[in-house]
């Protein structure tokens, strides 16, 4: 699934192109794209015709575009293929077009073109556009929810700020990390702990900390935590630089430019490559029905107690 640099880019292509536009209707394709909104297809387009996008808004993997003139927001959940896109109207549907949002205003020649890389991605032109939500598995969607006096959608209330939030607190993610007696691998993928990490930055992070993914986390020291911490950072921070991580064409840019983080991966994904610190072949194990990938010379295992 996404994490935090993709859903991030998403955020900012939206930001640029979809912030503070008027719909003018909202056609639903397929009705498990909303399945998340109960009062089902029909009240979803209904409740958006004639609202103002406000400022998109992320925190951690989720990301919502609240409209201006109500306590509303709609939560998308891109799930392991959606995809936000911004087409042209004449642009042909997508094979697994879900949701298609018209606005009642077209982009000015003022704004560029926006900008894509050697991986694809089609130049948004001014003129009229539409949101679209491409959605291959449907295991993601749209749906629209009350906002909390923070401007949070209520059902994502509980999750946690994430490490690039500049209000996260890394001495209460400390003392908590050191409480919860767990794994650390455990702990970066707990949503109400740190958000936006997933599998593929918590393996990269914990490489670059040379930290195994069954360390516990009772005797973590302060300064170990913040070590890892800035890893964590870094290595987020390194993949929203050139677009996040793309594999086979998702998790895609609002135009269509897959990211290339996937060249500059250490851990994730490199079974059998000899690491690029020590050269020893990195392995992977099975974790919690996923993967863990990690050098087994630079990331030791914990001992076991006898």
């Amino acid at each position: 699934m996404p994490e935090l640099p993709e859903v991030e880019v998403v955020r900012r292509g939206l930001e640029r192109w979809v912030a503070h536009r008027t719909v003018a209707d909202a056609e639903v394709l397929h009705p498990r794209a909303v399945r998340r909104h109960p009062a089902g297809a029909d009240d979803f387009a209904h409740r958006l015709k004639g609202h103002r996008i406000g400022t998109p808004s992320r925190r951690g993997k989720y990301l919502w575009l609240p409209l201006e003139d109500t306590d509303q927001a709609i939560l998308a959940h891109l799930g392991m293929s959606g995809q936000l896109l911004v087409q042209p109207h004449e642009a042909p549907d997508e094979k697994h077009l879900r949701i298609r949002v018209r606005f009642a205003d077209a982009l000015t020649s003022a704004s560029p073109p926006l900008e894509y890389g050697s991986r694809g991605g089609t130049p948004i032109a001014a003129g009229s556009t539409e949101l679209r939500f491409v959605d291959q598995r449907t295991f993601g969607g749209l749906s629209l929810h009350d906002t909390t006096p923070d401007g949070l959608p209520d059902v994502i209330a509980h999750i946690a700020r994430d490490p690039l939030d500049p209000l996260f607190d890394d001495e209460a993610f400390h003392q908590t990390l050191r409480r919860r007696r767990t794994t650390i691998k455990r702990a970066l993928l707990d949503q109400s702990l740190i958000s936006g990490v997933g599998n593929i930055y918590a393996d990269e992070a914990l490489w670059r900390a040379r930290l195994h993914y069954e360390r516990p986390t009772a005797n973590f020291t302060r300064p170990r935590t913040l070590e890892l911490l800035g890893h964590v950072r870094d290595v987020m921070n390194a993949a929203l630089a050139v677009g996040g991580t793309s594999f086979d064409s998702l998790y895609v840019n609002v135009n269509g430019e897959s990211g290339y983080f996937d060249r500059s991966l250490d851990a994730y994904g490199r079974e059998g490559l000899p690491c690029r610190r020590c050269a020893t072949p990195m392995r992977r194990r099975p974790w919690m029905n996923r993967s863990s990938y990690f050098c087994p010379k630079c990331q030791r295992a914990p001992r076991v107690p006898s």
